[in-house]
């Protein structure tokens, strides 16, 4: 254990009980093959596409309709999926047994390449072929894919691949719920940018061409169009950014396609071992309220089972995913941490990402608080892959890229503005400024 000062705040360089073992990280990132050609200007263009057809399936089987779901997976992601995997993922329990070997990585923010050269580094995943590599390890990342980039869909659905890859090599990809995640399935776009619309329209053309397909067919059940009841224009939104938002809401709503399928089976508290992981961090009110219950809650809502507003506990600067207590510079209330931990049978530190760590992964209140989110996406701060690695009967330690780059990029980055949520970015000018007070707005 450090003493002084040195104990509440690790610098890259001094002493360093997470044991910072240093890795090259691959250059090489997959590049998926999507269609080459532009979907339509709007939703309904690609509606009357499909409607134009003469083409009839009589009596098909419902095989047909898998085959049209791969077929816009593909599209949209250049990726395909088991129909029936085996063995499939088990929904995710709140407290997980110590593994063999547990890593965790902070915020993705819409960069793919960032992200897979994170799982890379890990050994989580082959960049080359964005297939699972950990074999029978358990990995949690701690929410915020979404926002700030434009590859949150391939993202969602790379995640949900790995999943798959991890469950049949006996290992385990755990996600949790972000700020972000929260913010989009309330319809809070503050931080999208324009290419994050562009792949959310993207999305709209392909899977409304799916929804006309599958209508084709008398054999199949008519399918749940979630672009009903979503309005077409916004005001104080530019009119080229309409079908962005449009695609947006119906795709992340409660109960919509893309909230319902991938983000419904993250967890919003996870403790795995004796490492309790959360994306903003965990207070006395929220013990008392229950783990289990607030996943359970929290899945209910984003199933659409539950009305259509986050609960209270997910909102606020206090609450699960915005909370900065504890992850917010040196100055951490060790005692009030403590016991926290204290209420939680078993838990002996708090996995925390939502704040950008500029000096990389570290940790305070005697190793109690560790903090990995390290700013990875170009949205972000472009900062350098690390990842946190905790084996069993060892020390945390920190998996980090090559130093002597690292220290060359670190002096460029000091060059470049910290991006903050404090204030308006991006595409957030165009969102009336009623929805800019209802969470609160530094990141």
């Amino acid at each position: 254990m450090k003493t002084g000062k040195e104990e509440n705040n690790w610098k890259f360089g001094v002493a360093d009980p997470f044991h910072r073992q240093v890795k090259d990280v691959t250059p090489e990132v997959v590049v998926f093959s999507l269609p080459q050609k532009s979907p339509p200007r709007t939703e309904e263009e690609a509606v009357g596409e499909m409607g134009a057809s003469d083409a009839g399936c009589g009596d098909l089987p419902p095989v047909l309709s898998s085959f049209v779901d791969a077929f816009v997976d593909f599209s949209v992601s250049g990726l395909f999926f088991p129909t029936n995997p085996t063995p499939s993922p088990a929904p995710a329990a709140t407290r997980i047994p110590a593994p063999a070997r547990l890593v965790a990585i902070g915020d993705f923010h819409g960069d793919l390449p960032k992200a897979l050269q994170a799982l890379s580094l890990a050994g989580l995943a082959d960049p080359s072929s964005a297939r699972w590599t950990g074999g029978a390890a358990v990995a949690v990342q701690v929410g915020d894919v979404l926002d700030r980039g434009g590859d949150e869909l391939r993202l969602l659905y790379l995640l949900h691949r790995l999943k798959l890859d991890a469950a049949a090599a006996g290992g385990s990809l755990l996600t949790l719920h972000g700020n972000h995640e929260v913010m989009n399935a309330d319809g809070d776009f503050r931080y999208v940018t324009r290419a994050g619309l562009e792949e959310f329209r993207g999305w709209a053309y392909w899977y409304r061409s799916g929804l006309a397909m599958k209508r084709l067919c008398s054999g199949l059940d008519p399918p749940r169009d979630p672009f009903r009841g979503v309005p077409k224009s916004f005001p104080g939104v530019k009119e080229e950014f309409w079908e962005g938002f449009r695609a947006r809401i119906a795709a992340l709503q409660p109960n919509g396609p893309i909230a319902s399928r991938f983000l419904a089976g993250n967890q919003t508290v996870l403790l795995v071992g004796d490492s309790l992981f959360v994306h903003g961090g965990l207070l006395q009110q929220h013990i008392d309220h229950g783990l289990e219950r607030i996943n359970q809650e929290v899945k209910d809502w984003i199933m659409g089972l539950s009305g259509r507003r986050s609960p209270s506990y997910l909102r606020g600067r206090d609450s699960v995913v915005w909370l900065r207590r504890f992850s917010d510079g040196p100055n951490c209330d060790c005692g009030q941490l403590e016991e926290v931990l204290s209420m939680i049978p078993g838990a002996r530190r708090m996995v925390m990402g939502h704040t950008i760590q500029d000096e990389g992964i570290n940790g305070v209140c005697e190793d109690k608080a560790i903090r990995i989110d390290v700013g990875l996406s170009k949205g972000c701060t472009n900062g350098l892959p690390e990842v946190l690695e905790i084996n069993a009967g060892d020390h945390p330690r920190i998996l980090t890229s090559n130093p002597l780059s690292d220290d060359r990029w670190k002096q460029e980055q000091k060059r470049q503005p910290v991006v903050k949520e404090q204030v308006k970015e991006g595409l957030a000018i165009l969102v009336p400024e009623i929805r800019l007070k209802e969470v609160e707005t530094k990141g």
